[in-house]
């Protein structure tokens, strides 16, 4: 974290961009494509807690030990160590996450994640990080149904502040 943040980082918080210069100085994604910056800012978004923008020390940390989890977790797939994996493999890894995935949801995955049908480590990352985030909905839900009726009522600008996490 010194050296992002003498290199980097002047305020304590990474934006974005900075945080895609961290990622790709430190090489978290090895010899895979460097991730993009719309998927660093879906990445500050899963963790922004505060609506800044920005990513503060602790979320960084648990940034950086969610993409190593789930390089592992995507190295296992990537058999032939092609910086790949073909959508049924990206479906078995999913799968090893605890979330199994018909094949039509996991062909609208691939074309909502990835330009081409291999499927890169930043590509599956973005799956993760929507995943991830999606998974704030029921906690948000289960906060407003507190009669356990099974539908709440959002104001529109709630229904915004939730959706444009992911």
């Amino acid at each position: 974290w010194v050296y992002f943040r003498d290199n980097f980082i002047m305020d304590g918080e990474v934006d974005a961009e900075e945080l895609q210069r961290c990622l790709t100085q430190a090489g978290i994604h090895g010899t895979y494509t460097p991730f993009s910056l719309e998927t660093c800012k879906i990445m500050i978004a899963m963790l922004d807690k505060d609506y800044t923008g920005k990513m503060g020390f602790n979320e960084f940390k648990e940034l950086w030990s969610a993409l190593n989890a789930w390089k592992q977790n995507f190295l296992m797939f990537d058999q032939d160590r092609s910086g790949t994996v073909e959508p049924h493999e990206l479906g078995q890894a999913i799968a090893s996450m605890g979330k199994t995935l018909q094949v039509k949801t996991l062909k609208t995955v691939v074309l909502r994640v990835s330009l081409n049908s291999p499927v890169d480590f930043s590509d599956s990352s973005l799956y993760c990080v929507k995943q991830q985030t999606l998974n704030v909905f029921p906690d948000t839900f289960n906060r407003r149904d507190n009669m356990h009726q099974g539908f709440v009522n959002f104001l529109y600008d709630d229904f915004i502040q939730c959706t444009m996490s992911i």
